[in-house]
């Protein structure tokens, strides 16, 4: 019956460790890898409507199009796109400071909002081009 039990014990932590492994990547996370890999352009001063505005509680995470308006390289206000092609402005409690919200490798440092929310922008136009792979050599040939 010991033997069974542990048997049994073993299988469920193999299955939990490899669902653990499977577990999918959300927008955040897919797009913070991408500019981790490849790095991003800095970005200047102006108004931006083609930022991703990522919302993230626990592991769950939601990416909007969005519009950003970035002054002395730090944002001064976004907004969430509308499925009408207009804005609407974030307005929140933030638990962290936004007036000094800066970017760093094109994407915004995370505030947190009263209820927890993290919220980040990306500027996904300002990803580097993929490095190009080294070129093979030739095989010698007979000639």
């Amino acid at each position: 019956m010991k033997l069974l039990t542990t048997f049994v014990l073993l299988f469920l932590a193999m299955n939990v460790s490899l669902a653990q492994e499977k577990q999918e990547l959300n927008c955040y996370n897919k797009w913070s890898q991408k500019f981790e890999e490849r790095g991003a352009e800095d970005v200047a001063d102006g108004t931006y409507t083609d930022v991703i505005i990522t919302f993230r509680q626990g592991a769950t995470a939601d990416c909007f199009n969005g519009k950003v308006i970035v002054k002395d390289a730090k944002i001064q206000s976004f907004y969430i796109e509308l499925e009408d092609g207009t804005y609407e402005q974030v307005v929140r409690i933030w638990k962290t400071d936004i007036k000094d919200l800066t970017i760093v490798n094109g994407i915004s440092k995370t505030v947190i909002s009263k209820d927890n929310v993290l919220v980040n922008i990306l500027w996904p136009k300002k990803i580097k081009p993929k490095k190009a792979s080294p070129k093979k050599a030739a095989e010698p040939t007979d000639d």
